[in-house]
């Protein structure tokens, strides 16, 4: 049996200065070596040996930027080989990036790729007795800077040189992540002894027939020893207790094995049925039925597939499960940490958790990032998490010339093979915006005909996925039409980025257009009160101060801010209403956009907001901040993405009612609407039945005596049904004649449950929102903003908080008509 010997342990980091010193090396690092974690990276070395202050608080990051630029070498021994074995091989999942591997002083081989994984026979070298093992990393910018002088410019939406390498791209930095340019052996190292044969590759194909029946078709990949290749070798493999099994002639490297499982139970997105796994298991055997190496996943049966037909809107971009079409409530999801190595599984369930709970059903791996470890997409599997995974290749222009060419390609080909047991996993993208630059970005003018990509895009990877995982639908790219028939990011076809809006309109033109399918759309909001504090020491916080704007990495990104804010809000008098307006107005711009692409389902059928997580504390378009905060944003998102979503919308004019219903139910309901003053007075009211078929939208005209203001600036409208309230102002906030706020606060433990935070309004209350972070570091609530009209209630439950007080309670609660809390 194949024996794994992890190593982990004993590893030592030391800076290379054949090349020179960096400047601003510290000086203690020469001559010396420091322990080293695997797997890691430097900078985390660096900073637990006290040798780099934390790039995340302050403006420490700038301060860093030697570390990228120099060499390192990280050195282990490796043990001495079992002679019982035939074969000892030295694996990496993950070397980031370009690195010469020696072992006993021989060249084992170099690496230029941080997303393959890499295996070197040492069976000789091991022979008698442990070997000094080093691994050293060039510079990531001295190779990229060298493939770019080669190969020369392309553009590139960053000034840094990320599409010449192979490495993850947003560690060069990206308008929500700082510029930390990692080295180390990023993923798990180990020793493989093994004799006769070993399973290379294993790619399960699960179909469902027309009976039901589930069809796994195992297709293997062999290595062989020299004596193994002249063995026949047995394949078993095992599906939910169904086996099947097969010899597999001497010499051969191939071979597929198929099993049959009557009656499967189909793997369901949340909310459309359960999530059925299956576990599958293979093993080689030799011909005296000794196991040689055996392999495990779970797997899932369901058919996906990719609606793009024409009708008479355009062309539809319509995931379709188990034969039933999906409206997508999705979330783009970047790296959790600059520092990936960090990203435990436990991480991964906690965030993956979150957006479930938030009401997602589509997790989009962006494309600047890397594929993620098993547990990501274990983890989606078991929460019902839709994948759409990208190919990595984002908002540049990537040569297609060698050595780019052929990384490229074994990079894609084993990320394929290695997520594709994931029945999670439903679409392959080619790109991040490479064909919008490329027809819209002025880069065809640019390049004057050198490559781009394309050839990647529309050739290589979508050949390599049929081949590999032909279940799974490709596309090639976000935003694309389909064809260059049509502009990249035509809003008719295909998949939509909306970023007009946040870049230089307000968020009410979310509603001048229907997309297709939202791949992105966000706007921006500061972190975390309690986040800004333990990142800035600055006293006071302000909008500009230098911390502020330095963990603002979107160009311009505090101006459109403030422009964002004056389109609805008088100027914020002070930094803690400028940073309460700043995330409701990120709430209220989301909310825009859903309310209005959900109510037109199906011609439009997802949404894909940009983004959930951040990777370190910085103001952006995150509704989880990088301490793990939830913004506004968070639980605005879960209101917009519930099965059921109560919404004003306007349709030729006039205001109905919309009831979005994704669950499978039939919603029948009655929706009060009400037209008020801003005193609480009804002035208007009727009774709207809404009837909505399961996965169906409902829309019903409201009478014209609810819906016809006499006074915009002191009137609303407001529509509930079921607990679900919708909020309609005919005017910005700035103009509207709100009463001061006025309200009772209430604390009280609630059983064990943590702290009931009761506010009963006497007079009209507009988005009061609780901020616990500023009761407590460790504070959490359970809800976002909440509009009360005079004598309602509305409660907030709180845990971490260990002195709870009303008068503290009342500090951290901030509304429109009463933005800066009360004193």
């Amino acid at each position: 049996m194949k024996v794994p010997t992890p190593l982990s342990q004993g590893w030592t980091l030391r800076l290379n200065t054949d090349r020179g010193t960096p400047e601003g090396a510290p000086p203690a690092l020469a001559g010396t070596t420091v322990p080293a974690q695997v797997p890691g990276c430097v900078h985390t070395d660096l900073m637990a040996a006290d040798l780099l202050a934390d790039p995340y608080l302050e403006r420490n990051e700038s301060e860093a930027a030697w570390v990228g630029r120099a060499d390192w070498t990280y050195a282990t021994d490796l043990p001495r080989r079992d002679s019982t074995f035939e074969r000892a091989e030295l694996v990496f999942d993950g070397l980031d990036t370009v690195a010469a591997v020696r072992a006993a002083g021989r060249l084992l081989g170099r690496t230029r790729n941080m997303h393959r994984s890499y295996r070197f026979d040492v069976t000789d070298l091991l022979a008698n007795g442990p070997a000094p093992l080093e691994v050293a990393f060039t510079s990531a910018y001295t190779e990229a800077e060298t493939i770019r002088a080669t190969l020369g410019e392309r553009p590139n939406s960053y000034p840094e040189p990320f599409n010449y390498i192979r490495k993850m791209a947003c560690s060069f930095g990206w308008d929500w992540g700082p510029t930390l340019v990692t080295a180390g052996v990023w993923r798990e190292a180990r020793i493989e002894q093994w004799s006769t044969a070993r399973l290379a590759e294993v790619r399960p194909q699960a179909t469902v027939a027309g009976d039901g029946s589930g069809i796994v078709d195992i297709i293997v990949e062999l290595d062989r020893t020299a004596t193994g290749r002249s063995r026949p070798l047995r394949l078993t493999a095992t599906v939910g207790g169904t086996s099947s099994e097969i010899t597999v002639t001497p010499g051969a490297t191939t071979a597929t094995v198929t099993v049959h499982i009557p009656d499967v139970a189909l793997w369901w997105p949340r909310g459309y049925g359960d999530q059925s796994l299956y576990e599958c298991g293979v093993e080689l055997k030799d011909d005296d039925g000794h196991v040689l190496d055996a392999w495990e996943r779970r797997i899932g049966f369901r058919t996906i597939e990719l609606d793009t037909s024409r009708d008479v809107h355009g062309s539809a971009f319509t995931l379709v499960v188990n034969g039933t079409p999906v409206f997508a409530r999705g979330v783009n999801w970047i790296p959790d940490d600059v520092f990936p190595a960090r990203v435990s599984a436990d991480r991964y369930r906690t965030r993956l958790t979150q957006a479930a709970d938030a009401g997602v059903d589509l997790v989009r791996v962006w494309g600047g990032g890397i594929y993620e470890d098993r547990a990501f997409y274990d983890i989606c599997d078991e929460l019902g998490l839709m994948v759409w995974q990208d190919f990595l290749f984002a908002c540049a222009a990537y040569p297609e010339e060698q050595p780019l060419r052929s990384e490229i390609e074994a990079e894609a080909r084993e990320n394929v093979a290695r997520l594709m047991p994931h029945p999670s996993l439903v679409l392959w993208n080619g790109n991040n915006e490479n064909l919008w630059g490329f027809a819209d970005w002025e880069w065809e003018q640019e390049l004057a005909g050198e490559s781009w990509g394309e050839g990647y895009y529309l050739g290589l990877l979508p050949r390599i996925v049929a081949q590999t995982d032909p279940t799974r639908p490709y596309w090639a790219g976000s935003p694309w039409s389909g064809s260059w028939n049509h502009t990249p990011n035509d809003p008719d076809h295909g998949t939509a980025h909306s970023w007009e809006v946040w870049n230089r309109r307000d968020y009410s033109d979310y509603l001048t257009t229907v997309p297709r399918f939202v791949a992105e759309f966000g706007w921006q909001a500061p972190p975390a009160h309690a986040t800004l504090e333990r990142a800035l020491s600055e006293r006071p916080l302000t909008d500009g101060s230098p911390g502020m704007l330095h963990h603002q990495k979107a160009e311009d990104g505090n101006g459109k801010l403030n422009r964002g804010l004056a389109h609805h809000f008088a100027q914020p008098a002070d930094f803690d209403t400028w940073h309460y307006l700043t995330q409701l107005n990120q709430a209220r711009a989301v909310a825009t956009g859903v309310e209005h692409w959900r109510s037109h389902w199906p011609r439009c059928a997802g949404t894909v907001l940009w983004q959930l997580n951040d990777c370190w504390p910085v103001t952006s378009w995150a509704a989880i901040d990088g301490d793990a905060r939830l913004k506004p944003l968070y639980f605005e998102m879960r209101r917009l993405y519930a099965d059921r979503l109560l919404t004003l919308q306007d349709r030729d004019g006039a205001l109905v009612i919309a009831g979005c219903n994704q669950s499978a139910a039939t919603w029948d309901t009655t929706a009060t609407v009400r037209r008020l003053g801003a005193d609480g007075t009804v002035l208007a009211s009727a009774e709207v039945t809404l009837r909505a078929a399961g996965r169906s939208v409902a829309l019903e005209a409201l009478p014209r005596s609810v819906i016809e203001f006499g006074d915009t600036r002191r009137e609303f409208l407001t529509a509930d049904a079921d607990g679900l309230r919708a909020v309609h102002f005919a005017c910005a906030d700035r103009e509207f004649a709100y009463p001061a706020a006025s309200y009772d606060v209430r604390v009280s433990q609630d059983g064990g449950r943590g702290v009931a935070v009761t506010v009963t309004a006497t007079g009209l209350v507009r988005d009061l929102v609780l901020q616990a972070d500023r009761l407590a570091p460790d504070a959490r609530t359970d809800h976002g903003r909440a509009t009360l009209l005079p004598g309602e209630s509305f409660t907030w439950r709180v845990t971490g908080w260990e002195q709870p007080t009303a008068e503290a309670a009342d500090r951290a609660l901030f509304c429109v008509n009463g933005a800066a809390g009360r004193e």
